[in-house]
């Protein structure tokens, strides 16, 4: 597999069998060139020879961000991508070979639940982000900013009267806007501007913790709905270890792209993987080809047989860190 001719459409992969014949593809890959990939399969007891469908792919813990280079392969990173964290965690880091591949990846897979980019502007109220240099969901909505062409586009930090006044004249405009915003950022404005944004657009990327009191994302939307007279509050699901995203346009029911799988672990035998049910989840993000694909998140879900999925809590990461450190240094 050479990364220096491949182009993102070889991951964007619709059907099935194909997709999973391209993530076994890149397993191997991985396997050969990424080193701390390659040590925790060895570590786990996994023979290669008999990995022959997705279910027996090993997934990385996602811990092993905080702790270690993943890298498969031989690169400088254009970017690495790092997370946010509170008090006392340590950050996550994505070494990323081609911040061109990873915007491409993003826009395609917004643009195959959205529609051309271009029949949107692009409001976005993202300050804890803002306030990072390296932060993925930034580069992603600058990115998409770029491409929309439309002029109005622009983030906002604090300035909820400027945010207001422009949403209010774009929608008398009859523009299609999308305002994508953290969810207390989004909260905050909501309270201190109720308004008829009922042609409006809102998603939500999460990040409540540590911020304002934890509600579910349930209780968010209805708050949403209520200040604004939405008939739904969209989601966007992504993250620092992962460079395709997955977007839920009602009720929190996500839907991959066609670069991204997701897959349901039993929390308590990480080895047992299915394709439906509820537990820990899994992602194949074959866009991750110069780091790792195979990723076993912290969060809880709902897989259902469409492939849809729900986010319905978090895992005790602390356990999960531990267990994947130990095998490493067995």
């Amino acid at each position: 597999m050479n990364l220096d001719t491949i182009h993102v459409n070889d991951f964007f992969i619709k059907e099935n069998s194909a997709f999973e014949k391209k993530a076994l593809a890149v397993f191997r890959y991985q396997y050969e060139q990424n080193e701390l990939f390659r040590s925790y399969v060895q570590a786990i007891k996994t023979d290669i020879e008999k990995v022959d469908g997705i279910h027996k792919i090993p997934f990385l813990p996602i811990s092993f961000f905080k702790s270690h280079t993943i890298i498969s392969g031989v690169f400088e990173p254009e970017i690495v991508f790092e997370s946010s964290k509170t008090t006392g965690e340590i950050s996550s880091k994505h070494w990323v070979r081609s911040k061109t591949m990873y915007h491409e990846s993003a826009l395609l897979g917004f643009e195959e639940h959205y529609g051309s980019i271009k029949d949107y502007t692009i409001l976005a109220l993202l300050p804890s982000y803002l306030e990072r240099s390296n932060a993925s969901l930034v580069s992603m909505v600058s990115y998409f900013m770029q491409q929309s062409g439309q002029g109005f586009d622009g983030f906002y930090l604090h300035d909820f009267k400027g945010l207001f006044d422009r949403l209010q004249l774009l929608i008398k405009g009859n523009k299609k806007v999308i305002l994508i915003g953290v969810s207390f950022a989004l909260m905050d404005f909501a309270e201190q501007y109720p308004a008829d944004f009922s042609k409006l657009v809102v998603m939500e990327t999460g990040g409540m913790k540590g911020r304002k009191k934890e509600i579910t994302r349930m209780e968010l939307h209805a708050f949403l709905k209520q200040q604004w007279n939405l008939e739904a509050v969209h989601a966007e699901y992504g993250m620092t270890e992962l460079l395709s995203q997955a977007y839920a346009q009602s009720n929190g029911s996500f839907k991959t792209c066609a670069s991204l799988r997701v897959l349901v672990r039993d929390v308590n035998d990480p080895f047992d993987v299915s394709n439906e049910g509820v537990g820990a989840l899994n992602f194949i993000d074959l866009a991750n080809v110069s780091s790792c694909s195979f990723i076993a998140t912290e969060d809880l879900g709902k897989v259902y047989t469409s492939s849809d999925f729900e986010v319905i809590g978090r895992m005790d990461h602390t356990a999960l860190r531990g267990c994947s450190l130990l095998l490493l240094n067995q």
